[in-house]
């Protein structure tokens, strides 16, 4: 995958702050607004385990992110992790118009370059694209998309980076994906920390393994309690073991596309 024959893995975080819960009404009127505990506690936390670890990662960040906290995103990308777009405020992203997808395409493109920061890559909210979504992307300059699948592809000059339902911290921990999980693994029911460590240990071992690529993918406000946060601890020392044994090479989403492109 890196062009010396190493499987590839790339370290994702998706969604930052209170932008969805805005976008949904959710957002109690008197809470202020810029200091969600999702950037001003967990992020720190998790910065520091990249920097112990020596891995750079993927950040899939809501455009309007760049006007509630400009000042990490561009940390973000100063420590050398990649910046990438995850809809303007977490649209359902598989229901847009075209015309619609465009507009918050673009929007977002320039709200990240009045940081500094230009996306090569976009995660649809959902897991899902649309129909027009690869050609309005590589419009934009966008060079990979990151939906939900299984095997690593191009469409239309996109790099298809694929993430699996199953590995990721929100189908275990967040009740509204129950049908997600009865649909892959049988029942709705809430899943422990200790199974996502030992799920993403496994999917780790099978990728050195056969040579493939893997997503992880967390997100900040789902780093606490403690034994949630041991988890992801886990999963990024295992990678770094694997990264020093030369079985797997870890990078961000980006490099891994212009591995592919090239």
């Amino acid at each position: 995958m890196s062009g010396a024959g190493r499987a590839a893995v790339s370290v994702t975080f998706d969604n930052l702050g209170e932008v969805a819960a805005l976008a949904r009404g959710e957002w109690p009127e008197a809470e202020p607004v810029g200091e969600h505990f999702s950037v001003t506690r967990a992020l720190p936390r998790i910065l520091d385990l990249l920097g112990e670890t020596g891995l750079r990662a993927t950040f899939f960040v809501e455009g309007r992110n760049a006007e509630l906290y400009p000042g990490a995103l561009r940390a973000l990308a100063d420590a050398g992790h990649e910046v990438a777009y995850h809809g303007w405020c977490h649209e359902t992203w598989s229901a847009l118009e075209a015309d619609d997808e465009r507009e918050l395409l673009e929007r977002g493109v320039r709200a990240l370059a009045d940081l500094g920061l230009r996306p090569a890559g976009f995660r649809p909210p959902g897991g899902e694209l649309t129909a027009a979504s690869t050609h309005a992307l590589g419009d934009l300059g966008f060079t990979y998309c990151s939906p939900a699948g299984e095997a690593v592809d191009t469409r239309d000059g996109i790099v298809v980076l694929p993430f699996r339902w199953p590995l990721i911290d929100a189908f275990h921990y967040l009740p509204h994906f129950g049908s997600l999980r009865r649909r892959f693994l049988g029942s709705d029911d809430v899943l422990p920390p200790a199974r996502l460590g030992a799920d993403v240990d496994a999917a780790l071992e099978a990728t050195a393994r056969d040579g493939d690529y893997l997503a992880l993918l967390f997100h900040p406000f789902l780093s606490e309690p403690d034994e949630r946060f041991a988890v992801l601890r886990s999963a990024l020392t295992r990678v770094r073991e694997l990264v020093d044994t030369g079985a797997v090479w870890c990078a961000p989403c980006r490099d891994v596309a212009a591995s592919l492109r090239a």
